[in-house]
Formats: structure tokens, sequence, C-alpha cells
């Protein structure tokens, strides 16, 4: 199974994605990853990539599919995979569409997890860590730590919890979320490219999550939308 999916930064697509990987023994590939690797690996793309980062220039196409590409054709994922991260704007979802196709291995799904942007927001400024890896949110109830301002201990196992500086960057999180909800030139306007392209494309699927709800609630919605 070849799966895309799409969410903004604090609507759970990282743990939805953890979700799939579990259920249908799938390699989760986000493109981060991938430009980290090549870039520390010092492969011919990596080096490519870097040159244009250097000089604080987007990387084009023309090397980031590439990339994309070779990793979704390694071992790991020959079970099948989901692609997160990828693509961010109408011209990329058009040019991935066109590489995975002329690669013989066209996307099974693209799954659209829908959130509000300031429940997004809320979300991301409430996370904190546990050194135990429990999750921990100020704006989800169902995981809210226990106590007050900086005195914040698990809610699960009552150890003293911190917070990463960029989740606390209400800057930070606005230009990620600028990105992603412009519906023209950003990943929105790459969603609606995939949309019409599964509506033309037989066998494939769309499946559209309401992120509001608890996590298994979201996971059960998702997978619900599977067998739709």
């Amino acid at each position: 199974m070849r799966i895309l999916i799409f969410g903004p930064n604090g609507s759970g697509k990282g743990t939805q994605s953890a979700n799939l990987v579990k259920k249908y023994n799938l390699a989760h590939v986000e493109s981060g990853g991938i430009f980290r690797e090549n870039i520390g690996g010092g492969t011919a793309l990596g080096k490519e990539a870097k040159a244009y980062i250097d000089r604080g220039e987007l990387v084009p196409d023309s090397i980031t599919i590439p990339m994309i590409l070779d990793r979704l054709s390694r071992s790991d994922c020959q079970e099948g995979w989901i692609l997160d991260g990828f693509p961010r704007n109408p011209a990329q979802a058009e040019a991935l569409i066109e590489s995975l196709e002329a690669k013989n291995m066209p996307l099974d799904v693209v799954i659209v997890i829908r959130l509000d942007r300031e429940i997004c927001k809320q979300r991301l400024m409430g996370r904190r860590t546990c050194p135990n890896g429990h999750p921990n949110n100020l704006a989800i109830e169902a995981i809210k730590p226990e106590g007050q301002g900086d005195q914040l201990t698990c809610w699960k196992c009552g150890a003293v919890l911190t917070v990463r500086k960029d989740d606390v960057d209400e800057g930070a999180i606005d230009k990620r979320h600028d990105i992603y909800f412009d519906a023209e030139a950003g990943t929105l306007g790459s969603v609606a490219v995939m949309e019409r392209w599964v509506e033309q494309r037989e066998g494939a699927q769309l499946v559209r999550v309401n992120g509001e709800g608890t996590i298994d609630e979201v996971r059960e919605n998702m997978f619900a939308g599977f067998d739709a």
C-alpha cells in the first residue's frame, strides 16, 4: 500500500502515521529525514541540495523528487510506504504524481487530516515532553499534564515535563501554518491537486479525516475511511 498523508502541524499527523505503519507494516518516509540523510551522507544529490541551502535558496524539485523516489525504492518500502511532508505546493504535487506513475508505483491512498488552524496552534503550544515518552498536551483534556505553570508532571507516570522551544515559538508556528493553509500556492493547493487526481484515477482512494477528536477517535475514523 502506498499512502500520501497531509495535515497541518498540530493535527496529529505524526501520531496517525505511526498507527498506519503499525497496522499495515509500512515504511514511514518523512521528507525532512530524506534531506538530512542525503546531506549528512554526502550523496551526489545531497551535495547539490546543500549548495542551494547554503545560498539560502529552495532546493528545486529536480533534486528533491529523485531523493524521494530513491528512498521509496529501497527494500524496507517493498511492503508499502507512507510519505509525509511532501508535496508542499501544487507544482510539487503535479511533479510527484508524474514521477510516481513513471516509476509504476502510483499512490493507493491520499489521507487528508483536517483541523482548524487555531486549534492546531493551541495543540502545538500546549505540547510538553515526558522523559518516558508519554504524550502530554495542555490543549487536549485526555492527556493534559498535572500541575500548573512551569511545575507540570506527566498525567500518566508523574515525571517532570519539559517544553521544546519550537513548540512555544509562536512566530515559527505561524510561518509553518502560513505555508500549509495557503490554498493557492501552499500545501492546501497541493492537496487540491491530489484530490483531483484521485477522482480521475481508478483504484485510488481519498480519505478525509476530522482531526478534532481524541487520538483514538481520529484513528478509528481514519481506518473506517479505508473500509468505506
